[in-house]
């Protein structure tokens, strides 16, 4: 990764948060002085070096912990709602964003509602326990699986 891969990814995730979905290349463009024609190919770059995830046509996909697709794990942080990767992604949003947060899922196993209320980096409920079906060693062979 070059200091330019750097400054595209600073300013994606910026701008990310402050938009509330996936910059385009022009936006990143604007706000690092970087040709737009240049941050596609960073983004990939960037999604090589799994700081990033791209989908199968160059768009993104993933920006850990965020997820620009909605998926089932929904996370309400200042004042917004958000979709996480997975449970995992879900208290990084929180953290991320360095607020409380509310986090909505079901229970893959009899898929019942949960709802965690994290506050000051911890859930309320200090018996919540969730499963990780992936070893952390095998998450990038299919990171959009896990």
């Amino acid at each position: 990764m070059t200091p330019d891969d750097l400054a595209v990814r600073q300013a994606t995730y910026r701008l990310f948060v402050q938009l509330g979905q996936a910059p385009t290349p022009a936006e990143v463009a604007a706000l690092t002085g970087i040709a737009s024609e240049a941050v596609p190919a960073a983004w990939r770059r960037l999604h090589d070096a799994h700081a990033l995830v791209l989908d199968g046509a160059g768009g993104i996909r993933m920006l850990n912990p965020f997820s620009v697709v909605e998926t089932p794990f929904v996370v309400e942080a200042d004042g917004r709602r958000w979709f996480a990767n997975c449970g995992w992604d879900a208290f990084g949003i929180g953290a991320a964003l360095h607020v409380d947060s509310t986090i909505h899922t079901t229970c893959a196993d009899c898929d019942e509602p949960v709802d965690l209320d994290v506050r000051d980096g911890r859930p309320t409920d200090p018996g919540s326990v969730f499963h990780i079906l992936v070893p952390a060693t095998q998450w990038w062979s299919d990171i959009g699986f896990t």
